[in-house]
């Protein structure tokens, strides 16, 4: 039997909702979804197996001008999801037009495979914006698919998916059959606790932090994870933990039921706050923290 198989890496400006596609096309909430821009850090690999076929999405930060080492580091995933895709997802939004998003056409045009650009939100505008919208992309990509969605309300997402299969090559597959992710648990609980910090915290606090996962002990009745939340500054601790400790109560509760419905097991997590000033300007820290190659 034929066997198609291969990388579909979705790049695109923040908030335009790369996070939410590639979920939707999983079927499963693997990246962190929040309205707060820069939510994805890391290119996270989705993976799609069917009898005939392995698609392996790529989800990656979105496209900016790095102010500090960590969102270079983000804007290097992204060029690593360039010089190894199979099939480009360019994804945008309805209103958002080729000429405000020079980064991203930029990039866009270095690659040299099948593109597919995706208009994203589309449930947000009427048909004369569509149509506007589908005439300036086919213009700035003459020789792409585009395609209108909503990745938010499920629109058009199963014949993206067939589609992307369609633009697979013949290949065997890349990570065992059962595989969702090339990432681990501890990748995940990190990701989930990190998603709470984005909505319950305000201002600087979301992306000052980072999340280390120090252990994850499977018992038979009982996962025991203890994470520490690293912050830049002192001020940013106390704000974390909270008037006698309320703040950080209520971030551990939440991210622990969010990780039992994850995992599918009863969590008791201990999380507790640091200080390391400045880890994202620092590149050794960086590395330290997993990102960088």
């Amino acid at each position: 039997m034929e066997h198609r198989a291969g990388f579909v890496n979705i790049i695109g400006r923040p908030n335009v909702g790369k996070s939410t596609l590639l979920n939707a096309l999983l079927g499963e909430q693997l990246s962190i979804v929040n309205p707060k821009a820069q939510t994805t850090r890391h290119r996270i690999l989705g993976i799609l197996n069917g009898e005939d076929h392995q698609l392996v999405l790529s989800d990656t930060p979105g496209i900016l001008e790095p102010a500090y080492k960590l969102q270079e580091s983000m804007m290097q995933a992204v060029d690593d999801a360039l010089a190894d895709a199979d099939v480009l997802v360019v994804m945008v939004e309805l209103g958002e037009t080729p000429e405000k998003s020079e980064d991203l056409m930029r990039r866009a045009k270095r690659f040299n495979g099948p593109v597919l650009v995706l208009i994203n939100k589309v449930d947000t505008g009427d048909e004369q914006r569509l149509e506007e919208a589908f005439t300036q992309w086919s213009s700035a990509f003459p020789h792409a698919h585009v395609l209108p969605i909503s990745a938010l309300h499920g629109l058009h997402i199963t014949e993206l998916r067939t589609k992307l299969i369609g633009m697979l090559p013949e290949h065997p597959p890349y990570f065992p059959k059962e595989d969702l992710s090339d990432r681990d648990m501890r990748f995940f609980t990190s990701e989930i606790i990190r998603e709470k910090i984005l909505r319950l915290y305000k201002q600087e606090i979301p992306y000052s932090t980072q999340v280390v996962v120090n252990s994850f002990q499977e018992g038979p009745d009982l996962v025991r994870i203890q994470a520490d939340v690293v912050v830049m500054r002192e001020s940013q601790r106390g704000i974390v933990i909270g008037k006698g400790g309320g703040a950080l109560r209520q971030l551990g509760t939440e991210a622990r039921k969010a990780i039992e419905k994850f995992i599918g097991a009863k969590v008791f997590l201990d999380l507790k706050v640091k200080v390391d000033e400045n880890w994202r300007t620092d590149e050794r820290k960086l590395r330290r923290y997993g990102y960088g190659h």
